[in-house]
């Protein structure tokens, strides 16, 4: 238990997706204009995030790894699929990508036309393949681990994108040189809060 809850919050402060890795910048700047829309995409991000990882995970467990298909027959515990983690793990994503695209369109209109193009191409969003892809590497034990790595992921760049949003609006009403005003500055704001998470480093799990 102790490990899961450590995986949880090292996901969120020290593993952040955005301040550490700098993985999913695409969408972090381009909807991190207003709160509202920033919130929108930051649940649609942890939903995929905590199911996509876990999912990945068992396939990950019972069908790629080398001597993963032994559950099936010892004749198979030679065979290695491996090979198949990139596409597999993208296939997993855009499917539940697209079940979240049509949940929004359905539920909140205003919302999904808000996030446009944005929506859908969370499923090319690196830092969505990227935690399948850390979560491969780190071998968790569990699946209990690779939700929690999951679900943290997720939480961290919702936080992260909330916060951008929240200063973008207060910037608004502030006298911002004109070379710095849009990306420029907002690419200063990130820097600066990439610095100030490195904080959480000192923290011991």
């Amino acid at each position: 238990m102790e490990n899961i809850i450590n995986t949880f919050v090292r996901s969120i402060f020290i593993d952040n997706m955005i301040f550490a890795y700098f993985l999913g910048m695409c969408s972090y700047l381009a909807v991190s204009k207003t709160v509202k829309t920033s919130m929108g995409l930051g649940f649609a991000v942890i939903f995929v995030l905590s199911i996509t990882v876990p999912i990945n995970y068992l396939i990950e467990s019972y069908l790629l790894k080398p001597g993963a298909l032994k559950w099936i027959s010892n004749t198979l515990s030679d065979v290695d699929l491996s090979f198949l983690s990139f596409i597999i793990f993208i296939a997993v994503i855009a499917a539940i990508v697209q079940l979240v695209e049509m949940v929004v369109e359905k539920f909140s209109p205003v919302l999904y036309n808000s996030l446009g193009i944005f929506l859908p191409l969370i499923a090319v969003n690196c830092a969505i393949l990227g935690a399948s892809l850390f979560m491969q590497e780190r071998e968790y034990e569990s699946i209990y681990e690779a939700f929690a790595f999951g679900l943290g992921s997720g939480v961290g760049w919702f936080l992260a994108i909330v916060l951008l949003a929240a200063i973008r609006e207060r910037l608004k009403y502030s006298n911002i040189p004109a070379p710095l005003k849009g990306l420029g500055i907002t690419f200063i704001i990130t820097g600066l809060l990439g610095i100030a998470f490195m904080g959480f480093m000192g923290i011991k799990l």
